[in-house]
């Protein structure tokens, strides 16, 4: 028997190291929707919401069977379950609440041999969701002292240029001094010899994890339409290295960053994060080429919260674009709704949530940030979003105090798609002008 156990040995060494390749699974046949019955997706508090779920086997309607669903405030309880047959393709759930939120159904097929499963929501009354805690008293001058902080640090900006096969375009690797133990750093693009004060500025923030500034899809295409574009890394790190080097501090050095220091707000991650994305406006306000009239604080989720906060600390910007903002309603569950990502505040060894977090998480919260917003501002809420979710986007939204628009996206998750992004980048080039601009 020694030689065929000698043989698994090796087989199974082989299949570790990628040599015997492992069959997949074919991709399923089957496709499942959840989708709101009204278009808008959009309903008072306590009237019935009808979702209709769907499942297709190639492209056609499944005949018969049988759906499993839940029903939650997004994502959080109370949670109803059920099934549900299916007739023609089709499985009608119903449900209903009691307070403005969002109603998230998920539901499920198994065929016995496969199974899909998807999500849907619907905005219930979400206009009038309110901040689970209000702002700080010390708020403001809090950031006050801390942007006094980064004022007495002398700029100090060095450009490296960098290759580039946009044709008309300069492109910069840009660092300069901040707070802490990071500098800020980034990617600075701009149309080449324009002259001076005759460009307006776009600043893009970067969204959660650990990488290289990255030139596409904003940082180069805005330069392309007009302005002085500046993407900014969230950590201040080297731009352009290998990719080891941003997985070994993801998965070493930086991993689980947004949890350093959140017990203080003196020594919270996002402290020196936020004060490198006003160092940024810095540096775009002091470049010869911009007009002084127009100044776009733009992000997509982690971005988008940095988005926020620089247009509230910062006069000068114009507009404002957040799309699925992140850091919302940190402590939204202290009114039993969920919070946005990245679920900051944790329970302490009494099961209650930290008390020390509850209180720094107010200083860094997008809800808090967009009250002081005095641009106009675009945001996108997703509505499927389990990362970023359209609640507690709905608590920042209803915070702004000056114009806005938002954009329900009801079939979109977390990963806006093109459509939704090309939305984003109209809605900014309708602002490149001051005459839209000015706050």
């Amino acid at each position: 028997m020694a030689q065929p156990r000698r043989f698994l040995v090796w087989m199974s060494v082989l299949f570790a190291i990628g040599l015997v390749p492992i069959a997949k699974a074919a991709p399923s046949s089957y496709a499942l929707s959840v989708t709101a019955e009204r278009d808008n997706a959009t309903y008072r508090v306590d009237e019935t919401v009808t979702f209709i779920v769907t499942v297709t086997r190639d492209g056609q309607p499944h005949p018969e069977g049988e759906i499993s669903w839940s029903l939650t405030k997004d994502g959080v309880a109370p949670i109803l379950q059920g099934t549900a047959p299916l007739k023609e393709g089709k499985a009608l759930v119903t449900g209903r609440l009691s307070e403005p939120g969002f109603l998230q159904c998920k539901a499920k097929f198994d065929s016995g041999t496969d199974s899909v499963k998807n999500l849907g929501a619907a905005a219930i009354d979400p206009l009038k969701l309110r901040p689970s805690l209000p702002v700080p008293d010390d708020f403001d001058a809090f950031w006050e002292s801390k942007k006094r902080i980064l004022a007495a640090i002398p700029l100090n900006a060095k450009l490296t240029p960098v290759p580039t096969r946009q044709a008309g375009i300069e492109l910069f690797d840009v660092e300069a001094d901040s707070v802490g133990d990071r500098p800020m750093r980034g990617y600075y693009a701009r149309p080449a010899n324009a002259a001076p004060k005759s460009l307006p500025a776009i600043i893009t923030l970067e969204g959660a994890g650990v990488y290289s500034t990255r030139l596409e899809p904003w940082l180069l295409n805005w330069a392309k339409a007009g302005f002085i574009s500046l993407e900014l890394n969230a950590h201040g790190l080297p731009n352009g290295r290998e990719p080891s080097y941003y997985q070994s501090l993801e998965q070493g050095a930086l991993k689980d960053y947004p949890f350093f220091g959140r017990e203080s707000r003196e020594t919270s991650y996002f402290l020196n994060m936020y004060l490198r994305a006003l160092r940024g406006v810095d540096f775009l306000t002091a470049q010869p080429e911009w007009d002084g009239r127009v100044l776009i604080s733009s992000g997509l989720s982690q971005g988008a919260a940095q988005a926020i906060f620089v247009a509230s600390q910062d006069r000068r910007v114009t507009f404002l674009s957040a799309g699925v903002p992140a850091m919302c309603d940190h402590t939204a569950m202290l009114v039993g709704r969920v919070p946005g990502w990245p679920r900051l505040v944790p329970a302490g060894p009494d099961g209650k949530p930290a008390a020390d977090v509850i209180e720094t998480s107010r200083y860094f919260d997008s809800v808090n940030f967009a009250s002081r917003v005095r641009a106009p501002s675009f945001f996108v809420i997703g509505y499927n979003d389990q990362v970023t979710p359209p609640t507690a986007g709905y608590v920042a939204c209803n915070n702004l105090r000056a114009e806005k628009e938002i954009y329900p996206a009801i079939h979109a998750s977390h990963a806006l798609q093109a459509p939704v992004l090309e939305v984003i980048r109209q809605r900014i080039l309708a602002h490149k002008t001051p005459s839209t601009s000015t706050p």
